[in-house]
């Protein structure tokens, strides 16, 4: 997580893909749930081309 996801707001994330690193940009997958900056996260969807559903990892 790189920005704030909540409410009203896009958020980013980087996902490591083929060796890499890709932003996303991404909105929560349950509505009006805030993700602050540095959870972890699980994308649950993914929408193209740049655009995720996010939900907080249970570590």
């Amino acid at each position: 997580m790189t920005g704030r996801i909540g409410p009203g707001l896009v958020g980013e994330v980087f996902v490591p893909i083929r060796g890499g690193v890709e932003a996303f940009y991404a909105h929560p997958s349950v509505p009006d749930e805030e993700i602050p900056v540095g959870t972890i996260i699980v994308v649950v969807e993914y929408s193209p081309p740049r655009t995720v559903y996010v939900a907080r990892a249970i570590v």
